[in-house]
């Protein structure tokens, strides 16, 4: 059960509705971060670049629910889970806890009170993989209009949501993963992703 995911065009499909009900640049950042998920996974043994890619393409799949914070997490969540979908349900939430602590997210912990529980548990009992940590990666590397260093990836969401008292230890986290990918592939990463465009 914990194996199931959609195929690729069902996730298309269901990204294009997610887009309809709230419009934005976070649809086209997942068509790269999907992208840079495949590109990595098939250069690494034992991952699927199909199944990274499905997983890269609906990380962000909550943000149906409109404009909001650390709550696009669990809104994807719950309804993956709903589809059976168990392990891209956790990455719904774990991309963005690449610091696994609940209190080291960014942007408004606006998470309703009733699934509180729910994603402190998520978020601090998970066991990451290779998926977590491949999604979490390409989330940095993924902007809305192609991909990017990681810096430049760390300075927009600054901007955006501002930083913290653990925004380095979030950065050395993702250098981290970076690294790992990188010695699993044996190739630079920014040399495995070269210039595309999706549109």
């Amino acid at each position: 059960m914990g194996d199931l995911y959609p195929t690729i065009e069902e996730a298309k499909t269901l990204l294009e509705w997610a887009e309809e009900l709230n419009p934005g640049p976070w649809g086209d950042h997942s068509r790269y971060a999907a992208l840079a998920c495949q590109k990595i996974a098939a250069r690494c043994e034992g991952l699927d670049q199909d199944k990274a890619y499905v997983y890269g393409l609906l990380h962000d799949i909550g943000r149906y629910i409109g404009m909001v914070h650390q709550r696009h997490g669990l809104e994807g969540y719950l309804l993956c889970e709903e589809n059976g979908w168990q392990e891209l349900a956790r990455i719904c939430i774990t991309h963005s806890f690449v610091v696994q602590d609940a209190q080291k997210g960014v942007g408004n912990w606006d998470i309703p009170l009733e699934h509180e529980q729910l994603m402190w548990e998520v978020i601090e009992s998970s066991v990451h993989n290779d998926y977590d940590r491949l999604v979490q990666l390409a989330d940095s590397l993924a902007m809305a209009d192609g991909f990017c260093v990681l810096e430049q990836r760390f300075v927009d969401v600054a901007m955006r949501y501002g930083v913290y008292d653990y925004t380095v230890e979030r950065w050395k986290k993702v250098f981290e993963i970076k690294d790992y990918f990188e010695k699993l592939m044996g190739e630079n990463l920014y040399g495995v992703l070269g210039k595309v465009k999706i549109r």
